[in-house]
């Protein structure tokens, strides 16, 4: 296929596969002024599957840079209520959106820690009803990426601009199984075996992991009720989409209270445009109790008190050490891919779609059942080739769920 035939099947995957869009639905693009081009054909593509409006959101990264280095500082405590406004009218139309990631890894390094945590948490107090639809899987919602140059030369620095863009475009159709014209039927197949994998740990209804590598010893609790999902979620209309494009795991909610050891990150955490990595943590009946990193420590510290829950997990993700993105040998500096790479967890709230009933539940209600509730989400890679990932069940009995970074199971 030419560039730009894989750019048509690309456009055309996210619409069919990852929005799913129906006839007569409203649709939402965010996305930066890199990925125009791109977006363009993925608005094409949404009106010919029966998109009834297609809005797309643009933000540059040299503004938002410019918001942090100049903006007052009254300002990182003010979102503009139209932000809230905008993302209402989705939910109350039932619409889907999609995040179209371009943004450069690197964007925000050096801001204050202090900043970037006040901001964040005002927006995300702002967009407390958005939160809840998205985790619920109320609205159809889903993030695919295309690279923009300072991506790919963070990814490629070895490469020319032009090079490095073109090799990270290569790199990415590869892992979203773009390439020979059956992207679409590729994806049903590979949703299917996720959907195999998340059936067969539903049956086993384990009470507590067991991570150990050479870096990590950590248990992990599950609560009573908890349901391990796959990449595909269902919205309140009972139609499929695909949240993450690309997708390897499977995944369901720790229960926060009873997370106990200590866990290492294995691949570069990029948080609000800050990279934080070479970071163990040490977690005591669900909170990390002391975290220590090589690079980002402020931010680390700032994120784990975001709130009094962001220092409890909310997420444990099994992805095998040989899914085509690590097989890819690439550091993508980007959550989206490097999280489909590695077993990951994540700081702070839990899908309430984890755990039986949940989405009809109220936060205390989430709580009493060993869920947590955050203001944010944020997922940190732990998976190496030499992790075991032991299941224990009610009993005592401890079984093999990952040996040597892969799937022990049949």
């Amino acid at each position: 296929m030419t560039f730009q035939e894989k750019l048509q099947e690309y456009a055309d995957l996210i619409v069919q596969v990852g929005l799913n869009v129906q006839q007569g639905q409203y649709v939402q693009i965010q996305t930066t002024v890199d990925s125009i081009e791109f977006a363009r054909l993925v608005v094409q593509q949404a009106y010919k599957a029966g998109a009834s409006h297609v809005d797309v959101q643009l933000s540059d990264n040299t503004v938002t840079r410019a918001f942090f280095d100049l903006a007052p500082d009254a300002s990182f405590d003010d979102v503009p209520k139209w932000v809230a406004a905008q993302r209402d009218e989705l939910i109350d139309r039932q619409g889907a959106l999609l995040w179209i990631d371009a943004e450069d890894p690197d964007l925000l390094e050096g801001v204050s820690p202090v900043k970037l945590s006040r901001y964040q948490k005002a927006s995300s107090t702002l967009l407390k009803r958005y939160r809840k639809a998205v985790m619920n899987d109320e609205i159809t919602w889903s993030i695919a990426a295309v690279p923009s140059e300072k991506w790919a030369k963070k990814v490629y620095p070895e490469l020319s601009e032009e090079q490095a863009v073109a090799a990270l475009w290569e790199k990415i159709f590869d892992v979203v199984r773009i390439g020979t014209g059956e992207a679409v039927p590729k994806w049903k197949a590979h949703i299917q075996q996720l959907n195999n994998r998340a059936t067969y740990l539903n049956s086993r209804n384990y009470t507590t992991l067991h991570y150990k590598s050479k870096t990590t010893d950590l248990h992990v609790g599950l609560p009573k009720g908890h349901i391990w999902m796959s990449g595909s979620s269902t919205n309140a209309a009972g139609m499929p989409f695909i949240a993450n494009m690309p997708t390897e795991e499977v995944y369901t909610l720790p229960d926060r209270l009873r997370v106990d050891g200590t866990v290492s990150n294995s691949k570069p955490f990029i948080y609000q445009g800050n990279r934080i990595d070479g970071f163990t943590l040490t977690f005591k009946e669900g909170k990390v109790v002391e975290a220590v990193a090589q690079q980002g420590q402020q931010l680390l510290e700032q994120l784990l008190t975001s709130d009094d829950k962001a220092a409890f997990l909310g997420e444990v993700a099994l992805v095998p050490y040989d899914s085509p993105i690590s097989a890819s040998n690439t550091i993508f500096y980007n959550t989206l891919f490097d999280e489909n790479a590695s077993h990951h967890l994540a700081f702070g709230e839990a899908y309430p779609t984890t755990l039986t009933d949940g989405k009809h539940m109220t936060e205390d209600e989430l709580l009493a059942k060993g869920a947590n509730v955050s203001l944010i989400h944020e997922d940190f890679m732990i998976g190496t080739s030499d992790m075991d990932i032991d299941g224990i069940l009610e009993d005592g009995t401890q079984e093999p769920i990952f040996r040597q970074g892969n799937w022990a199971l049949k």
